[in-house]
């Protein structure tokens, strides 16, 4: 059923999305907009390899709390709309509103539509609509970064580990969720063919978390 409130709440998941956080952070504390160096991408990857591990690890954890925040708005909507929290529509409602906060990170309005790749985003969002799976590509991600340092190659495994754990290992009846993370896969395979492209030229930057390295702005 589509209301005023539901309409309300797809509008402000798109606003929460849109929150430029790596823009704004890098502006803010170090002057530079982190669209201008790097990869040329307001996310938490460029921010990493533009502002440092500080500054990186700000954006990321904002960047998912946003999607987070974002999916969980179907709470505020109202059973009598949504269905209790295990029916479909309630899922598909939770899906919607993470996809449109997701679109608000990857076109911000309030960064001129020029935004970053949305995993983070995209992160918070599984987390809201499957915690126990999203757990599971945290696990991935943590280990592909302390074993290569890419993050790109990290993203790029945690969000196939997603799909996988979503169909083989919780069995979800839920055939909506199931293609959601399936698309996963293909929008982190397209949000990443540079990253792909430069990991196998072996031009990648690499992130170290437990060594101090000095960041270079060019």
């Amino acid at each position: 059923m589509i209301s005023v409130y539901s309409i309300s709440a797809l509008i402000l998941a798109y606003l929460f999305g849109s929150i430029p956080t790596a823009v704004w952070i890098g502006q803010a504390f170090y002057g530079i907009d982190v669209r201008e160096y790097g990869s040329g991408n307001a996310g938490a990857t460029n921010t990493f390899r533009v502002l440092g591990k500080k500054a990186g690890i700000a954006v990321m954890l904002i960047d998912v709390i946003k999607g987070f925040t974002a999916t969980n708005l179907a709470y505020f909507i109202g059973p009598s709309i949504t269905g209790p929290s295990t029916s479909i529509i309630f899922i598909n409602f939770q899906l919607a509103l993470g996809i449109t906060a997701v679109m608000g990170h990857l076109f911000p309005v309030f960064a001129g539509f020029r935004g970053g790749k949305g995993i983070a985003a995209l992160f918070g969002m599984s987390l809201a609509v499957h915690f126990p799976a999203a757990m599971i590509c945290v696990g991935v991600f943590m280990a592909v970064l302390i074993i290569t340092k890419y993050v790109s190659l990290s993203s790029i495994l945690a969000g196939f580990a997603f799909p996988l754990s979503i169909v083989f290992v919780f069995h979800s009846p839920f055939r909506s969720l199931i293609l959601y993370s399936m698309c996963i896969c293909i929008l982190i395979l397209i949000t990443h063919q540079k990253n792909m492209e430069r990991l196998l030229r072996g031009k990648e930057s690499k992130v170290y978390l437990f060594k101090k390295k000095n960041t270079i702005v060019s």
